[in-house]
């Protein structure tokens, strides 16, 4: 028994010793050749990632390669500039941001309704003051000048009447006063002669007076007429264009629907200036004469110098901001109104 279960045991043994049969594939040689890629690929990633750390680790500047020097060229250390805003932030004390305002700009615009018959302006052009900006249609108001100045020459040809007729009163009561004195006139006739010269004395002056109160109306009637005239009020830009001609301009209070209330929009360039909001909290750190450097939102590495020209003494209660309007040192054409702007409040030296 013990016989036949030992030559059992020795048929399940498996002698690896005899050759593979043909057409089968071996199995040992197959995992053999797979281990050994997996760790020809292991090792070539080791060596690679040894080498990539030692060229970022080892200086640039030279290097051995199989026995010899290898000089390579590395790039210029970049320069460290201290960045302007960095001086800057140790500069100011506080930081704000406002608008470019003009002090000075007006909508142009008639004192009496009319027909717009000319608009000499266009977005852009320079006026001086006093230059024609646009005309109305004036035809009755030329009329009416014309009538007032007639009256005024009827009124001084009724003073030359009666300065023709006081006159020869005058002469007939020094004929009486001499006639009177030999008999040849009456007392009555002298008296009425006398009467004549004062009448006319007083219709004189009423005439001259007359004529005054005439002269006047001209002026009304020239105002009147110069009215159909608007004129810049003062030396500017125009920024905008609101009539054309044959539209119907008025005063704003007078203004319809179809009615324009405006011929242009002047803005004095030379009186720009800076306004900003600054927060009440720290309203103390501003005063009057403070230098700021400003920066246009359109040019932020262009510093402007201004100056602070004065704090507006009241407090806005809903934003809790207080008004600081800043001057401009220099100007330049390149600041125009509304132009978003940034503030800093240096230290005063």
């Amino acid at each position: 028994m013990a016989r036949n279960t030992s030559e059992l045991l020795d048929q399940l043994k498996i002698d690896r010793s005899a050759p593979a049969p043909e057409g089968k594939f071996n199995t040992g040689v197959i995992v053999t050749l797979i281990v050994g890629v997996i760790g020809a690929g292991l090792l070539a990633g080791l060596l690679f990632a040894g080498n990539h750390e030692a060229d970022n680790t080892f200086p640039p500047s030279t290097r051995a390669v199989s026995g010899e020097t290898a000089v390579t060229s590395s790039p210029s250390p970049a320069i460290d500039l201290p960045a302007p805003t960095r001086t800057h932030a140790a500069e100011a004390v506080l930081n704000a941001s406002g608008y470019i305002t003009p002090r000075r700009m007006a909508t142009v615009s008639a004192e009496i309704m009319g027909l717009i018959t000319s608009v000499n302006v266009e977005e852009g052009m320079r006026v001086e003051q006093g230059q024609v900006l646009a005309t109305l249609d004036a035809a009755v108001a030329t009329v009416n000048r014309d009538f007032a100045l007639a009256q005024v020459q009827v009124l001084e040809a009724r003073v030359a009447g009666i300065k023709a007729n006081l006159a020869e009163a005058q002469r007939q009561e020094v004929r009486y006063a001499g006639l009177i004195d030999r008999n040849y006139s009456s007392r009555a006739e002298l008296s009425q002669s006398q009467a004549n010269v004062e009448s006319l004395n007083a219709n004189l002056v009423s005439a001259q007076a007359d004529i005054q109160v005439a002269k006047l109306e001209v002026r009304r009637q020239q105002e009147r007429l110069d009215d159909h005239t608007i004129r810049a009020p003062f030396t500017g830009v125009v920024t905008q264009k609101n009539a054309q001609p044959g539209e119907i301009v008025a005063p704003s209070s007078a203004g319809g629907g179809y009615t324009r209330t405006g011929i242009c929009t002047i803005v004095d360039m030379d009186s720009l200036e800076i306004e900003v909001d600054v927060n009440e909290a720290f309203i103390g750190r501003v005063q009057a004469g403070q230098k700021v450097r400003a920066n246009l939102d359109a040019y932020p590495d262009w510093d402007i110098p201004a100056t602070v020209i004065a704090i507006i003494p009241t407090a806005d209660r809903a934003k809790a901001t207080v008004q600081v309007r800043i001057g401009i040192d220099t100007l330049d054409a390149r600041i125009l109104p509304d132009m978003g702007v940034k503030v800093a409040f240096l230290k005063n030296n």
